[in-house]
């Protein structure tokens, strides 16, 4: 009988304790694209900066992940983040547009960050003329400068001394493209600064299509470091475990990181071109909860973009994370002060390749 009474009590707790769970709430909720907080790249970067403002300022939060890459289950999983509470729902990349866009007139009273986008009907149709943007007041947008990230890791690895690099896409979205393009520009002002020959570096350029990596892509990398590529940027997601499983197979093969820095990933990880995701987060948290919850009258239904001036973009300079034996800390420094400055400008048009004239890319590797 004290057996019998034993099991009940045990299983009342348990059934307690999920009810206990069902029951919580949270006022601060982010809602991942087709990746989780562990990708070492966009989610956790923006994770992390949810994560530090909240345990700083002891407001409760937590993630959702949708069910599938659907608009209709990223739409379900921010509706189920409002049910349980959130005040404020933060989703990262360009993939909330669409859904942000749906949702941002049904619920008033809960205010929206939508990190590397603007909410937009998707319409692309008719050449884009059917394109509608609309940010109502409660959403908040941030991009980033991605081709001024580009542009450093492209010059560092010129300066470095590699002579046969690679660029590796996601898929051909404006920010993606901006880092490439970034990176193609950063590439040649160098091989301008070493006054090297025309055709002196080299660049492969492609696009996967996807954010995950796979045993094509691989299989596609192992092919480009036999051919000699020295150091690849790939750029997205989780792209990054096929590049360095294959700079694995080889003697010295490196690769570049993206988003946040990836230097813990692998020792072939040279270094990693940045957005400050985390930073971008908290501020705009801050600034959210400092006005009672509200977006101020400057963030709401706007768009802050960051790159140097704001400290948005760059590479890691920590001593564990700067892999450059050639291009020093200082150097990088200087040329991250010039395009604070304005003395460097570079282009964000994602309309046309950048001309070069030292440099040669293959768009069609």
């Amino acid at each position: 009988m004290k057996k019998f009474f034993s099991v009940i009590l045990l299983a009342l707790l348990a059934f307690g304790a999920l009810v206990g769970c069902a029951g919580r709430t949270y006022e601060i909720a982010l809602v991942t694209d087709v990746g989780n907080i562990d990708d070492k790249s966009f989610n956790e970067g923006a994770w992390t900066g949810v994560k530090n403002y909240a345990e700083a300022n002891d407001i409760s939060y937590d993630y959702f992940r949708p069910a599938e890459d659907s608009q209709a289950a990223r739409v379900e999983t921010i509706e189920a983040a409002i049910d349980k509470g959130a005040k404020i729902v933060v989703c990262p990349g360009y993939l909330f547009e669409t859904a942000i866009f749906e949702v941002q007139a049904d619920y008033p009273d809960v205010a929206f960050l939508i990190l590397d986008g603007e909410p937009n009907n998707g319409d692309f149709s008719n050449d884009g003329a059917n394109l509608v943007y609309e940010t109502a007041d409660n959403v908040h947008c941030v991009l980033y400068q991605e081709e001024q990230a580009g542009f450093l890791a492209g010059y560092a690895a010129v300066q470095e001394g590699f002579r046969s690099l690679g660029f590796i896409g996601g898929m051909a979205v404006p920010a993606v493209i901006r880092y490439g393009y970034g990176y193609v520009q950063g590439a040649e002002k160098a091989a301008v600064d070493l006054g090297l020959a025309t055709g002196a570096v080299t660049m492969k350029y492609y696009y996967v299509g996807a954010f995950e990596g796979s045993d094509a892509l691989e299989t596609k990398m192992d092919g480009w470091y036999a051919a000699g590529v020295e150091v690849i940027f790939s750029c997205g997601g989780k792209l990054y475990t096929s590049v360095v499983a294959a700079a694995a197979n080889t003697t010295a093969g490196k690769v570049i990181g993206v988003d946040v820095d990836q230097q813990a990933e692998s020792d072939r990880i040279i270094t990693s071109a940045m957005k400050a995701l985390t930073l971008s987060v908290e501020e705009s948290l801050e600034a959210f909860f400092d006005n009672e919850k509200a977006w101020p009258a400057t963030l709401a239904g706007k768009t802050r973009t960051m790159g140097a001036v704001e400290n948005g973009i760059g590479l890691p300079t920590a001593a564990a994370s700067w892999r450059l034996t050639n291009f020093t800390v200082t150097e990088y420094n200087a040329l991250f002060a010039d395009l604070v400055d304005g003395d460097i400008v570079v282009s964000a048009s994602t309309a046309a390749e950048p001309t070069v004239t030292k440099i040669v890319v293959d768009y069609d590797a």
